[in-house]
Formats: C-alpha cells, sequence, structure tokens
C-alpha cells in the first residue's frame, strides 16, 4: 500500500511548525548522505565489560530455561512463525524476503525503498521482524545455559551473514529507528550471553565488521530520532537501544555524547509516553509492554556502566508496573485496548512465557510487589537476568520516596479507564480516554465508550484486536473501526476520522462522568455485593452526543449497558462482539451464551435491546463483519450481534448480560 498525495497533505496538517522543520533538515540530511558516508573512526583495545554478575545463570528457574531450550533447538532446525506465517528457513535466512508474498525488498540507498509499498517490497514486517534479531538473543541464552557452542556459533553466522548482506544505508534494513534501536538491544545482549564462548570477542570487539556496524547503527540514530508527532513508542525504542549500546560498546570517540543524549531522550520521553497514573498515553496495552521492556533493559545497561539514571525515569517504570498490576484480569492478562503488533524489547525466553507475568516478576524484584498485586505463579529467564543488573528500587541512589496505591486502583483519570470486577471474576473495562496520543492518534482505535468483558481470564464481549497494519486497507480499517468494537455506531461512520493506516485527522473527545470502583470487600477489588458504576460521553458524532452507563451489580452477576444519544434521529448500529470460546443461540433479542473453561461448562443471557433489529454475523469478509485477532497477522471468526435502528427512543437502549453460576 503506497501513499497517495492526499496522505501526505493529511499528515503533514497534523505537524507543527517545529516538527515540519525537522523533517525538512532529515530530508536534507539523508540527500547528503546518499553521496558521503563517512568511515568509521578507529577502535583499538576495545573490551566488553558489561558482562552478567557471577551465578546469573544458576539462578534461572529450571522450567523457564527448558522452555528456552525447546524454542532454541526448533530453532536451529530453521522453525519459526511471525504473525502468522510458518517459516522453515531460519538456518540459513534470506534477510530481505516476506515469506508471505515471497516477494524480496528492492536493494540501493536505504531512503529510496518504498517500504510502504507491498506490491513492491511485500510485507515489512515480516522482513523487518526476522532482522530483530531477538531469535539470536533466545540462542544465545541457550548457549549462556547450557555450553552448548553449537547455539553461539549459528548466532555467529547469522550475524556475519546480516552484516554482509546489510552494509550501511543500503536496504530495507536501514530505514526506520524502531528497527535500528531494537536491533542494537538485542547485539548487547547476544554479546553479554555470549560472554564464555571463546569467539565472542573475534564476533564483536576484535571484528571490524561488527564495529562498522555498531558505529553507523548509533549514527543513524543520533541523526535521524523519531519527531513531533511521530515520538511514540518508536523514540523509546530508539532512545533505549542507542543508550543500551552506548554503555556496553561504548568505545568510539562519540560514545559519551550519544550515551547522554540518548538517556536526556529517554527521560523526557518516558514522561511524555506516561500518564502520571502510569499508563501508556497510546493506550494501547502491548505499546505499555513494550515501552516498558524498552525501559527496564535500558536501566539495566545503566546499572551495569555505573551510569547514573535521572530518578524520573525509574519512578514512570514504577508507575507503569503497579498500572499494569491493576488493571489485568485474573489471568494476568491486561486489556485488549488499541493497535498491538505482538513487539517485545527483549527476548530470552521460549514459548509459553507468559510476558505479562514475566513483567510483573520483574517488576516485584525492582520495585518490591505490593499487597494488592495478583499473583505471579509462572517463571521466565528474563527476569533473573534483568534483576541481576538493575539496582532494587530502593537501593536506586537518587530514587525518591514515592506514594504507591495502598488498594488496587479501578479508575485512571488521566487515561479515561476504568476496571469494573464482581464476583466470578467478572473483569469489565470501559473506555472512557481520549482518542490516542499525539496529534495523529497512530495506534488508536475508534472505540470510544466501548466495553470489554471477561469472566475468569475468558473473553464474553471481546475486543477484536488488530491483524495487521499494511498491505490489507480493508481488514486493517475495519479492526480499528467503530463497528469492530462494542460501542454504538451511528449514520455508519466512525467516530474519529481516519487519514490513512496510522493517521486520524479527527478525534472523538471523550469524557467519564461517573467512575464508581468502591464497594469492595477487600484489596483485591472484587465487589462485596453491591453495585459499581461508569459513565461517560463522546462528541464523536456531532451535533450528537453519545452516553453510555454501565452498572455491574455483585449480587446478581448481572452487567447492565444503557446507551443513549442525544440530539436528532439518527440510524443506529449497536455491536457486541463475542470471544473466540463462546458459542451463541441468538432469538429475537436474547442470546444464550456458552463456553467451557478448564472443563467446566460455563453460561450467560445476553439481553439485547428491543427497538433494534439483531442479526448474528461470523467471519463475513464483504465487508469484513465477526473476527477476532489472536495475534498479529491471525484472525479466526467469531460471532458478532449486530443491533440496527434508529436513535430516537428516548428510554435509550438497554442490554444486560447475566452470568450464571
Amino acid at each position: 500500500m503506497s501513499m497517495s498525495a492526499g496522505w501526505y497533505l493529511r499528515r503533514l496538517s497534523r505537524m507543527e511548525p517545529r516538527e515540519v522543520g525537522g523533517r525538512v533538515a532529515d530530508a536534507v540530511r539523508r540527500r547528503r548522505w546518499r553521496s558521503a558516508r563517512p568511515d568509521r573512526p578507529s577502535v583499538t583495545g576495545a573490551r566488553f565489560s558489561a558482562v552478567l554478575p557471577a551465578g546469573t545463570i544458576a539462578a534461572i528457574p529450571p522450567d523457564a530455561a527448558k522452555r528456552l531450550i525447546a524454542e532454541a533447538d526448533r530453532l536451529m532446525d530453521g522453525h519459526a512463525e511471525y504473525f502468522g506465517v510458518v517459516r522453515d528457513d531460519l538456518a540459513d535466512p534470506d534477510w530481505w524476503r516476506d515469506p508471505k508474498t515471497g516477494r524480496r525488498a528492492p536493494s540501493g540507498y536505504a531512503f529510496d525503498v518504498p517500504y510502504r509499498n507491498e506490491d513492491a517490497v511485500g510485507d515489512i514486517k515480516q522482513i523487518w521482524e526476522l532482522s530483530r534479531h531477538q531469535y539470536l538473543t533466545v540462542l544465545a541464552a541457550a548457549y549462556a545455559i547450557t555450553g552448548n557452542e553449537r547455539y553461539a556459533e549459528r548466532v555467529a553466522a547469522h550475524l556475519r551473514s546480516w552484516w554482509a548482506a546489510n552494509p550501511p544505508l543500503r536496504g530495507v534494513h536501514w530505514i526506520s529507528g524502531i528497527e535500528l534501536g531494537i536491533r542494537l538491544l538485542s547485539w548487547v545482549w547476544i554479546r553479554r550471553l555470549l560472554d564464555g564462548w571463546p569467539g565472542a570477542a573475534g564476533l564483536f570487539e576484535d571484528n571490524p565488521v561488527a564495529l562498522n556496524q555498531i558505529w553507523h547503527h548509533q549514527r543513524w540514530l543520533a541523526a535521524f530520532p523519531s519527531r513531533g508527532s511521530s515520538a511514540n513508542n518508536h523514540v523509546i525504542a530508539e532512545a533505549a537501544g542507542q543508550f543500551a549500546a552506548a554503555c556496553a560498546f561504548g568505545w568510539f570517540p562519540s560514545s559519551a555524547r550519544w550515551r547522554a543524549d540518548a538517556l536526556r531522550s529517554l527521560e523526557r520521553h518516558l514522561r511524555g509516553n506516561t500518564f502520571g497514573s502510569g499508563l501508556n498515553r497510546e493506550l494501547a496495552s502491548e505499546y505499555h509492554g513494550l515501552v516498558l521492556e524498552l525501559g527496564l533493559a535500558a536501566v539495566a545497561e545503566a546499572d551495569a556502566a555505573d551510569v547514573p539514571v535521572p530518578a524520573p525515569i525509574r519512578l514512570v517504570l514504577l508507575r507503569m508496573t503497579d498500572a499494569l498490576a491493576a488493571v489485568v484480569d485474573s489471568h494476568l492478562r491486561p486489556p485488549r485496548q488499541g493497535d498491538a503488533d505482538d513487539g517485545h524489547g527483549l527476548v530470552v525466553d521460549g514459548a509459553g512465557t507468559d510476558r505479562w507475568g514475566s513483567l510483573l516478576a520483574t517488576g516485584d524484584a525492582v520495585f518490591g510487589r505490593l499487597a494488592w498485586w495478583p499473583a505471579v505463579t509462572g517463571t521466565d529467564v528474563r527476569t533473573p537476568l534483568l534483576a541481576a543488573l538493575i539496582r532494587p528500587y530502593s537501593k536506586g541512589g537518587s530514587a525518591p520516596a514515592v506514594s504507591r496505591p495502598p488498594s488496587r486502583p479501578g479508575h485512571f483519570a488521566d487515561a479515561g479507564l476504568t476496571i469494573l470486577r464482581g464476583p466470578g471474576e467478572i473483569w469489565c473495562r470501559c473506555d472512557g480516554g481520549p482518542h490516542g496520543f499525539l496529534s495523529i492518534a497512530a495506534h488508536a482505535h475508534a472505540d470510544a465508550l466501548s466495553v470489554e468483558v471477561r469472566h475468569d481470564g475468558v473473553d464474553v464481549l471481546a475486543d477484536p484486536g488488530t491483524f495487521c497494519y499494511h498491505g490489507q486497507p480493508e481488514w486493517r480499517q475495519y479492526f480499528r473501526s467503530t463497528l469492530g468494537h462494542n460501542t454504538l455506531q451511528v449514520d455508519g461512520g466512525d467516530q474519529s476520522v481516519s487519514g490513512g493506516p496510522f493517521l486520524w485527522t479527527g478525534h472523538a473527545r471523550s469524557r467519564v462522568l461517573v467512575a464508581d470502583t468502591t464497594g469492595t470487600a477487600d484489596t483485591s477489588g472484587a465487589s462485596d455485593g453491591g453495585t459499581v458504576r461508569w459513565c461517560a460521553e463522546h462528541d464523536g458524532y456531532r451535533p450528537s452526543v453519545h452516553r453510555r452507563r454501565v452498572e455491574l451489580t455483585a449480587a446478581s452477576s448481572e452487567l447492565r449497558v444503557i446507551d443513549e444519544v442525544r440530539g436528532p434521529r439518527r440510524a443506529a448500529r449497536l455491536a457486541f462482539h463475542l470471544g473466540p470460546a463462546i458459542t451463541a443461540d441468538l432469538a429475537d433479542t436474547r442470546a444464550q451464551l456458552t463456553w467451557t473453561r478448564d472443563g467446566e461448562d460455563r453460561s450467560a443471557v445476553l439481553d439485547l435491546p428491543g427497538q433494534l433489529n439483531w442479526q448474528a454475523h461470523r467471519g463475513e469478509t464483504d465487508p469484513p463483519l465477526g473476527w477476532y485477532s489472536t495475534g498479529f497477522g491471525r484472525k479466526e471468526p467469531i460471532t458478532t450481534l449486530v443491533g440496527t435502528g434508529f436513535t430516537d427512543g428516548a428510554e435509550g437502549f438497554t442490554t444486560v448480560l447475566r452470568f450464571r453460576g
């Protein structure tokens, strides 16, 4: 999907003058770099000292190590799956080939590659993902645990292959700063985990090719930071990767400057990307996880290199961790909110490791868990590795005393996110927050006032997810549309106006009117038999206003949703997307819902507004309706109930969900 002239004009309209000036300077610099690529300065006596403390590997739990080694062995056999595409070519990968379309990205000067055009390049996410080299961190970790040199030798062979195929500023892997930043972080950990291997120094600090790559990566990141309306999670990855490399590979004349600049950028943008409550401003849970992982990895490098970390950095990461602990459900799953592309900051674990449990385990080791945090029963490799490097928060030097929530928060006013909890581990997320982050709100969905309901960790009223970014515009549009969420659509349009796959030119404004999450029996946040309530409204259908109330009554395990549209009579569609485990039997305005959890049959009744005509949709493609994305590049059919009618009813639309047993 290439971008039209109209897209560029819309994108320009969302920039402030300072950002425009910065991008013009970037364009001039790119033209100059085309013909003036300097050689790296000479380096003598480079040594790697950012090693793991003695005993770190021995602290890895045996079951986590077993999962990691099993994953490493699959990779050694050439097998992996990225974004729903199974690959068997990892023994000797083609770094520029998209396995989904079979296309190879064109060569040439990096900034000339039309990476947004799938017809010319292929699926850019598929091409870029392997070159983040996070599968190589897994192989390096397998070497560190087992001492088996075949893992180290494969890592070395692949790095040398990649460096040969991707000289500085040539080809598709030199286009995006987030890719360079994450790749640098991977290289730091690869070198650390291979430290006991006799060939480690010859692969990195004694290797002119490696030194050239590391230097050019950092020079690139210093020259082309994400700016203005693009300064979201990308700029965090750029700063974290730059900082990590400048600490661990601080062998160049510019290393001290790069380190200082990256640390300032990291402090500024971590604060800018995070609400005071600790939630990520993109209001996309997976990017909350990505930013938290990147921030923790950067602090690990600082502490390993004895570089002082500004107190606000640790404080933001602490608040992010407490916020994550507050919003997860009974199975440690956060909301499925906004975009999700399966992006990770640091990967050293095997399949089956719980990402969110891992982050909370690291938070416990670094910050200390609070009494109301949910229990984490799983294990991981990453936590003992990071905890071995990061100083505990109480010993962080400049870390100030901070007031942490004495009980589990249910409402995050600045983010407009509210969690209602009830018996039977009922979990309901209500969305009354801003439409994304910065002027383009790149990773937002048109989901104002949507609800997401789970029972014992099972999606009942589900957020369908993301599925794709590039190449399939009809699917990108569906998964981030208003109809693609559990909320009300008016006159067949979205609440916010899309200007492209990562651009919103009109933002619905929401405000929360009531967020009563009180009446708790204990610090878990579960209701004691009373009713918890939420109410919010948005102006995305001007001149009308959509107002929604949600009430969760513990005594009856009943969730009531009331929708009102104040304004002239207009066409309406109300959608409820059922999770993939839910079977629905719709008769008139009542849907009988059934599912199985841990071998036990569960059920609920969904009574739908009688003023609307209801139909069940499943797996439709023209246009898309009735789909759930389990991860980036993956989707499966689900049942979506859609009621159609008009907004002129004074009593509004009332939906009641009753759980049984």
